[in-house]
């Protein structure tokens, strides 16, 4: 098997979640008119309020920003679980490591 393997080096930031992440994409459609943009800002409050609705329960979260190879920022969040991260900052080193491989059947 062929494969090659990439690793890129990064920060993340860990922070506390109270409430549950909340998932929401928004594309550039969503931003190509003034109704578009306000269907969005709807789909947002929506979502805002279905997530505050949830009993909170704390979270810990890894917001990992590295960049790609052509310079452009990728922002990665990793769940850290519900327990706190054994690390003596909230600032801390991230490393990704991409392995690229074509699969065999």
């Amino acid at each position: 098997m062929t494969k090659k393997v990439v690793e890129i080096s990064g920060e993340a930031k860990i922070g506390r979640l109270d409430v549950p992440p909340m998932v929401l994409e928004l594309g550039p459609d969503d931003l190509a008119s003034p109704l578009s943009f306000q269907m969005a800002l709807s789909k947002l409050v929506d979502k805002i309020m279905d997530t505050l609705e949830k009993p909170p329960e704390p979270h810990y979260f890894a917001d990992v920003r590295i960049k790609d190879h052509l310079n452009r920022p990728i922002s990665i969040a990793i769940d850290l679980g519900k327990s706190i991260p054994p690390f003596s900052k909230d600032k801390v080193k991230a490393r990704v490591i991409i392995e690229i491989y074509e699969e065999e059947e």
